[in-house]
């Protein structure tokens, strides 16, 4: 699991232009979705690897644990599959010119992310329900125009507020939670909910996300804030 730091000056920061540390720590859980980026084979198992993330396995309880909290109290859980077809090869062709001098290490990785390959497949111990909903998505931003059709279906269950899991966090994870904020959801990456290749990765990613664009919070934290919301609403 990384060691999280987000900078004392940061936080400071954020609570002077904010007020508070946590902006979204009132969010409606019925209007909330999990979002689970990349958690896949091809990140999470060596052999089947196009990139390997050795933390990611680390953080498999925490995603549980949030999609349990989510489902329980009215939320939706999204599982992401980064995949790679014909026609994303030809649209993103600089991404793929860019990681492509090594042809031969260039097409593995290429084969362990098509659909119905082992390394396309979610990591299995991952606890997926027959609710929840998977997305396919083609760039490292799952909401950029082109990449898939979530924000469709956010929109259509009446999300407002997103929580953003997975890997790579750097990569993935905070362009999906950039482009969420953009659209106008209330966006959180989880701090124990995120891998990257590095602590220096995962927080460099984590103090700029909080520093501008959302919040960071634990998984402890997260669950405790959807549980009290609906402990709030029924005694109401």
């Amino acid at each position: 699991m990384h060691e999280v730091k987000i900078p004392d000056y940061i936080v400071e920061r954020v609570v002077e232009r904010r007020g508070k540390v946590h902006i979204h720590d009132d969010l409606d859980p019925a209007k909330t979705a999990l979002l689970v980026v990349d958690l896949q084979n091809a990140f999470m198992v060596e052999e089947h690897a196009a990139a390997f993330v050795p933390g990611c396995v680390d953080i498999v309880p925490n995603v549980n644990r949030l999609a349990e909290a989510v489902r329980a109290t009215g939320g939706k859980v999204f599982w992401i599959r980064n995949t790679i077809t014909d026609e994303s090869r030809e649209a993103w062709s600089h991404w793929f010119a860019m990681t492509g001098h090594d042809a031969e290490r260039a097409a593995q990785r290429q084969a362990n992310m098509v659909e119905g390959a082992v390394g396309h497949e979610l990591y299995p111990e991952l606890v997926v329900k027959p609710e929840d909903e998977t997305v396919l998505k083609h760039r490292f931003s799952a909401l950029i125009q082109g990449s898939s059709d979530l924000h469709e279906r956010l929109q259509a269950a009446g999300i407002e507020t997103v929580i953003v899991t997975g890997t790579v966090t750097s990569v993935c994870c905070e362009s999906t939670a950039r482009d969420a904020m953009m659209l106008n959801y209330k966006t959180i990456m989880v701090s124990d909910g995120n891998a990257a290749m590095t602590d220096a990765e995962h927080n460099a990613a984590l103090t700029a996300f909080y520093a501008t664009f959302g919040d960071v919070m634990d998984t402890e934290s997260l669950i405790d804030t959807v549980q009290a919301n609906v402990t709030q609403a029924a005694a109401q």
